[in-house]
């Protein structure tokens, strides 16, 4: 929703930056004295993340990250930003935790740590339902978009064999599929295939054992064992009583723990 995203240089120095940072209180303290948690994500990553008719930030992300901070006592405040710039963001205290869709790499772990897994999901490929392009190696020399920042946008760029057109998002990216200046895009599978069924829309998908599947975990500050243990427990709790299948089940239409 996957997604996956941010450079290796830009990882590689706010882990560097978080790791001379001088010792302190975990943050679950901080977050109770203050009585809120501030959730990151992108507001442009339906159904996990998007902006409503109401202009309110809705969906599964959303009310996991909200559910998670009413379980630790206190209020959620939910942040927007740019996913290209997310981890920075949180590495340097902008906000308390990323409950984005982020997959779990060891790239990403370098800087931060996670909760969760809180779902799983795939790398997917899809096309104009239809159209001339039945397979991975059809689209060869093709113009293929991804989401800035995105694993999908590391993992098209490492095969050297498509033109890669980026977005900040993935309705912009559907648009573009249909109008015909995109002849494929790669992202998370789950918001695609729920937007073609909410939707009925033109697109059909690519199965090919070589697109990567993840984990997707809750990112959190490094050191921070309570908070770590805090949230595992409030999400362990939420499977466990059915809080977790009934956001699920509002937004995606299935159980995708």
């Amino acid at each position: 929703m996957s997604i996956f995203r941010m450079s290796a240089a830009a990882l590689l120095a706010a882990g560097l930056f978080f790791g001379t940072a001088a010792a302190r209180a975990d943050d679950l303290a901080t977050i109770k004295e203050a009585g809120k948690l501030s959730v990151a994500l992108s507001g442009a990553f339906p159904p996990f993340s998007f902006v409503d008719e109401s202009n309110q930030v809705v969906g599964f992300d959303v009310d996991i990250g909200s559910e998670i901070a009413r379980r630790l006592g206190v209020q959620p405040e939910i942040v927007t930003t740019a996913w290209d710039g997310i981890i920075a963001g949180l590495v340097t205290g902008r906000y308390d935790t990323i409950v984005g869709s982020m997959g779990i790499t060891d790239e990403r772990k370098k800087a931060v740590a996670f909760v969760g897994p809180y779902y799983h999901s795939g790398i997917g490929l899809f096309v104009q339902k239809g159209g001339a392009y039945e397979s991975l190696d059809s689209l060869e020399g093709k113009t293929v978009g991804v989401i800035l920042g995105e694993v999908a946008e590391k993992w098209v760029r490492d095969q050297n064999r498509f033109e890669v057109r980026t977005y900040k998002g993935l309705p912009e990216m559907i648009l573009d599929l249909s109008a015909g200046r995109v002849d494929a895009f790669v992202t998370d599978d789950v918001p695609v295939l729920v937007a073609i069924r909410k939707n009925d829309a033109p697109i059909a998908q690519i199965k090919d054992e070589r697109l990567p599947k993840f984990e997707i975990g809750i990112a959190i500050r490094k050191d921070n064992p309570e908070l770590a243990a805090a949230m595992q427990k409030a999400l362990d709790d939420m499977m466990a009583d059915g809080t977790y299948e009934a956001i699920s089940m509002k937004w995606i239409g299935a159980d995708i723990r």
